[in-house]
């Protein structure tokens, strides 16, 4: 796998050095800055990889404004995985629902007139992951990603490798370098840290892991009795990313196989954990 170099997300201002990294998957350019315009800021013109969550929450720069920011930083192009829940083809274009499992929103791909019908790109399928290349709009209220590119998600790796990119751009934000007091913006808001779960009001660290045991679990999420041992157990049996077998799981924990299918899915949805090589093995996303 290609090893994306990451030192531009700790530079000031996001450079767009940064932003054509592409995550280690992607190819060819994608650096969303183009030549000439004089005075144009390359800083706010660099590919974000992006969750869904990010997007829903992300706020506008003013009042009325057709940018948008996250973490303190202006976003453009941004890029984000996940997976085709609706097909809506159209005239004019296809709008597809997608699902990142941080929540779900619609992309928006203009069909290329000048093609004849037999040229036309076919839609793609349901529940198919794929990445998508874009910006974030607003219509009547109701956001949506204006897609200029999208291709398929051939490697599942790729999945879990943007999850990682999003939450490394997200904490170089926010937190900066390892050691580092601020972000690379200056800017560190504890209300916007969980770019995947919501924090408390208490301002929890982000991530799953941390010592010190006690009652609070999760760095201080509230999870139930059944997630909490689903938790502790992929912690402590430290298979990295193999992950664990849900019926290893419930047999471990003595549940149901109902109770551990159900507590996974409450890890899941709260994007804690992730599938990894098949749909019944789960491992944590640290």
């Amino acid at each position: 796998m290609e090893t994306a170099s990451y030192g531009a997300y700790t530079k000031p201002g996001y450079s767009a050095d940064g932003g054509n990294t592409g995550g280690g998957f992607m190819s060819g350019s994608q650096s969303g800055s183009q030549g000439g315009g004089g005075g144009r800021n390359y800083n706010e013109d660099s590919l974000r990889p992006v969750t869904v969550k990010q997007l829903v929450e992300t706020e506008e720069a003013y009042p009325g404004a057709a940018e948008f920011t996250i973490d303190g930083a202006a976003i453009t192009q941004l890029t984000l995985v996940g997976q085709v829940r609706a097909v809506n083809p159209q005239p004019t274009n296809v709008t597809y629902r997608i699902d990142d499992g941080t929540g779900s929103i619609d992309v928006k791909k203009w069909v290329d007139a000048d093609k004849s019908e037999d040229e036309a790109e076919a839609p793609f399928a349901l529940d198919q992951y794929v990445r998508v290349f874009g910006r974030l709009k607003l219509f009547n209220q109701k956001r949506y990603v204006a897609a200029h590119f999208l291709r398929a998600v051939d490697d599942y790796n790729e999945v879990s490798y943007h999850a990682l990119e999003s939450t490394y751009v997200h904490l170089s934000l926010t937190r900066g370098a390892p050691g580092g007091a601020n972000g690379a913006n200056g800017y560190h808001n504890k209300a916007e840290d969980g770019m995947f779960v919501d924090q408390d009001a208490g301002g929890a660290s982000y991530g799953v892991g941390g010592g010190g045991g006690g009652g609070g679990g999760m760095g201080g999420r509230n999870m139930s009795g059944d997630a909490q041992k689903v938790f502790n157990l992929l912690r402590n049996m430290s298979t990295g990313s193999e992950g664990v077998d849900i019926n290893v799981m419930k047999n471990e924990l003595h549940l149901s196989l109902g109770a551990t299918m159900a507590a996974v899915q409450e890890l899941v949805d709260s994007s804690v954990i992730y599938a990894t090589t098949d749909d019944n093995t789960f491992a944590l996303l640290e």
